[in-house]
């Protein structure tokens, strides 16, 4: 469940990255804007390890099967 959770707080951080940097691009605060971008970014990363978790979990399942 909390794998769950972990992904759902990443795909969260990702949007509220892209708002982020959205808002900065049409009100021209360019410190919000690269604030997104970073956000965006370590939200992929995040992804990413969500990512790899989910395929060592199938592969030690098939394993243990």
């Amino acid at each position: 469940m909390s794998d769950f959770i972990d992904k759902a707080k990443h795909r969260a951080e990702d949007l509220i990255g892209e708002a982020k940097e959205k808002i900065g691009n049409v009100t021209g605060n360019d410190d919000l804007a690269a604030e997104g971008v970073a956000d965006q970014g370590e939200a992929k990363v995040k992804k990413a390890g969500d990512t790899v978790s989910d395929k060592v979990s199938d592969i030690k399942d098939k394993f243990t099967s």
